[in-house]
């Protein structure tokens, strides 16, 4: 199939999955994502909705042209059988790399994590039904990963090793952890502040882009802070996040940690960036550009940076937008389609 062909199958794909975002439980997804959320608790109708939303959004018209125009040398038959093992932290997170494969004309030996394991092979059926030759560049492997001759590989820095032993003789794309930071100076809106728990509790805080740890500025108090956050007190009544709040609760009561508590948030002063579901890190700083030099330490650990325009940091993320990436957003900014084209 043609460049342009291939570009109407995402178009009417996006249509498609945008119709069964607004009604995930009435739609033909239904049965499909009631076995996805028996299978993993985190994967609720809400986040599954929201993750097909997101895919929707990626597959405009114009957004799919606009991204595919810098790339002109696309061929129409790629020659690479590019292995892909995905994760499964958070719904179909895998969509983007798959989405890049088959943009550039390769086939994709699909290796699905078990915690999200439903979802692809729904995904599999609808682009069969949307253009079968498109579908056939697609391949899900139950077992070992075989007959490839790329990787792109999504993991925790432990399977990062283990990707590394085993596929570094390939050309590959190895994802390790990443976390996602905030920068706060004092001067922001109320509303970008509570538009900031869209970047910290959607999907309960497991994606790579989710925000981990806030850096305050010295002007505003922690409390001040985590007022704002209020808003999102009914995740406390998902029972797996809950229990991680008050895990990790008691650990901080008996070993005397210092922490504020809103009830379903532990909002603790810590250097590292990744923190456990139910815990947010902040620290606080002074200046400008002491951030700058604090992102440029972290570079290789940051997902994305979300901050008000006004400081006029480069690639930042507004409040409330960094789980709606673009097409050109390439995760650890990685840019996957030039690596597929090379």
């Amino acid at each position: 199939m043609n460049h342009q062909e291939r570009i109407s199958a995402f178009i009417e794909l996006g249509i498609v999955l945008g119709s069964v975002a607004e009604n995930p439980s009435e739609s033909n997804w239904s049965v499909t994502v009631n076995q996805a959320e028996a299978n993993n608790r985190w994967f609720t109708q809400e986040n599954i909705a929201l993750a097909l939303k997101g895919i929707s959004y990626m597959l405009e018209g114009e957004k799919l042209e606009k991204w595919l125009a810098t790339y002109p040398n696309i061929p129409e038959k790629g020659e690479k059988r590019v292995g892909l093992i995905m994760a499964g932290n958070i719904p179909l997170v895998g969509f983007h790399d798959l989405l890049c494969v088959l943009a550039s004309g390769n086939t994709a030996v699909v290796k699905v994590s078990s915690q999200d394991e439903i979802l692809p092979k729904k995904l599999l059926e609808t682009i069969a039904e949307i253009n079968p030759e498109l579908a056939s560049k697609i391949e899900l492997s139950d077992g070992k990963l075989e007959n490839f001759t790329h990787v792109i590989a999504t993991g925790s820095d432990n399977s990062a090793r283990y990707f590394e032993y085993y596929f570094g003789k390939y050309p590959n794309i190895i994802r390790k952890n990443r976390n996602s930071i905030a920068i706060i100076n004092g001067d922001e809106s109320l509303d970008e502040l509570r538009a900031l728990g869209k970047d910290i509790f959607r999907y309960f805080g497991l994606g790579c882009r989710n925000v981990s740890k806030v850096y305050l500025s010295d002007k505003m108090e922690p409390k001040t802070f985590i007022a704002t956050l209020e808003d999102w007190k009914p995740i406390g009544n998902h029972n797996k996040y809950f229990n991680n709040y008050e895990y990790h609760k008691a650990i901080f009561l008996v070993e005397r940690m210092a922490h504020l508590d809103n009830g379903f948030l532990l909002l603790r002063e810590e250097a590292s960036l990744g923190c456990p579901v139910g815990v947010l890190h902040f620290q606080t700083y002074a200046t400008l550009d002491q951030m700058k030099a604090e992102i440029k330490i972290h570079e290789d650990e940051i997902q994305c940076v979300v901050a008000s325009d006004k400081l006029g940091l480069e690639n930042s993320v507004p409040f409330g937008k960094a789980q709606s990436p673009e097409l050109w957003d390439y995760a650890d900014g990685v840019d996957t389609m030039a690596f597929l084209l090379d």
